[in-house]
């Protein structure tokens, strides 16, 4: 069997979005599936991670085609110092760069990749005429990919999986855009027809495929997850009490509350504070920056803009703790971010910040990895750390967690092999019928 796969993040692409589908590739063949990957040929990526381009098997067969990218434009609209990022919005954009988030958020729909669509479905039904392919996948974000898949399904009738690695309109920055009600409308029509019509549709959680599930029956969830072996070794920890988070902070994922507390703990015990340091590795939002300062930790805190994903896993598996924040938004009980899969492969205390009834929440508890306070819970927040530190002290902080190996990419990839075999077998049933 083979599939085509529509991504345009794909290596040198660093960041959270090309782990996926890198991996389901990587592993596909395994499962009697061959993968051929269509990408961008010129992409304008935010985050550039060529150590991952090591990782792309040699079998896998790429397909690259050009794209023309109006983001190249419009930022020559906004701040001259402006950090260049994926997921963050600037929250004070000069005059120029307001008529820039509102051309983007009004003209561009989906989004800014749509310029690829109708030369991607002119080059695919053509390649699609002489290859043979049993499925047709789509992932998105950005949603234009999915719009390929939606013109494909009507043009030629191919069977077509949609993968949502993270919602359209319920996510976390949809409502911050400028959009007129004509805009939001299009945003919904558009996400309506594309999850009613695919054959099958991946999300990454149970909250995301409950809201699909009025659209289309099925919807199947596959999270993400790690890669590579669980940490059993004898790795040498930090000598200091790390509290470590890996990631984008932008302001709607800005932890006030630790900010706070490891304040106060900071001024109250001298112990805490000679061993104490927050590691944040990953782009901060100008707000964090800020709150950093307010509760005065900037000596405390160690910040690294960006780093290989390689070196990345050796600083989560040194760490004393692990930190995940969710973002404090209307859907927080949907998001699971993917970080929270390499991080139970580093087998460290986790520490999340979010709701205490979310998909996140569902996954702690299940793998017993570590705990979760809701974003304002001062208190749990306060005993929590306090628990830790002790542990930190008497060399006894570790975490005993349990049903891990299910979120391995390799396991992850034989749930999709088998939906891919069971929506293929329907739908030559269909045919037949």
């Amino acid at each position: 069997m083979k599939v085509l796969i529509i991504t345009y993040y794909w290596p040198p692409s660093g960041g959270s979005g090309v782990q996926r589908w890198l991996k389901f590739a990587t592993y596909l063949s395994d499962f009697g599936i061959e993968p051929v990957i269509y990408t961008v040929d010129n992409p304008s990526y935010a985050i550039l991670d060529k150590t991952l381009e090591n990782e792309v098997p040699k079998s896998v067969k790429i397909i690259k085609q050009s794209i023309r990218e109006p983001n190249n434009f419009l930022s020559l609209f906004g701040k001259k110092n402006k950090k260049t990022s994926a997921g963050f919005l600037d929250a004070n954009p000069s005059f120029f760069g307001k008529i820039a988030q509102y051309i983007r958020a009004n003209y561009f729909i989906p989004d800014a990749r749509k310029y690829w669509i109708k030369p991607s479905v002119k080059f695919l039904t053509e390649y699609l005429s002489k290859n043979t392919i049993d499925m047709v996948i789509t992932t998105g974000p950005p949603h234009s990919l999915h719009l390929i898949g939606l013109e494909l399904k009507k043009k030629l009738g191919v069977n077509w999986m949609a993968d949502f690695r993270d919602p359209w309109t319920d996510i976390d920055y949809f409502h911050q855009l400028p959009l007129t009600n004509r805009a939001k409308e299009k945003h919904y029509q558009l996400e309506k027809e594309v999850v009613s019509m695919a054959d099958c549709v991946l999300v990454v959680g149970k909250t995301m495929q409950q809201n699909y599930l009025k659209y289309n029956k099925k919807i199947e969830v596959i999270t993400n997850g790690f890669d590579g072996g669980l940490n059993t070794d004898n790795v040498q920890l930090d000598k200091k009490f790390t509290v470590v988070h890996v990631g984008l902070m932008n302001a709607d994922r800005n932890p006030q509350v630790l900010f706070r507390v490891i304040s106060e703990l900071i001024k109250e015990n001298k112990d805490f504070a000679n061993d104490f340091q927050l590691i944040l590795i990953g782009k901060l939002a100008d707000d964090v920056n800020k709150s950093l300062e307010k509760h005065q930790l900037k000596s405390y805190v160690k910040i690294i803009d960006y780093l290989p994903h390689n070196e990345v896993i050796n600083f989560q598996k040194m760490a004393q703790v692990l930190l995940l924040v969710v973002n404090n938004v209307p859907n927080a009980k949907g998001i699971i971010t993917g970080k929270i899969f390499e991080y139970l492969q580093a087998n460290r205390p986790v520490l999340a910040i979010g709701p205490t009834d979310g998909d996140l929440a569902g996954i702690i508890s299940k793998t017993n990895s570590g705990t979760i306070v809701d974003f304002n819970d001062d208190k749990i927040l306060r005993n929590t750390l306090i628990e830790f530190y002790k542990e930190y002290k008497n060399h006894n902080l570790v975490v005993k967690s349990k049903n891990i190996e299910q979120y391995h990419r390799k396991n992850l990839t034989r749930k999709l092999a088998n939906i891919i075999n069971s929506v293929s077998l329907s739908d030559v049933d269909n045919y037949k019928g």
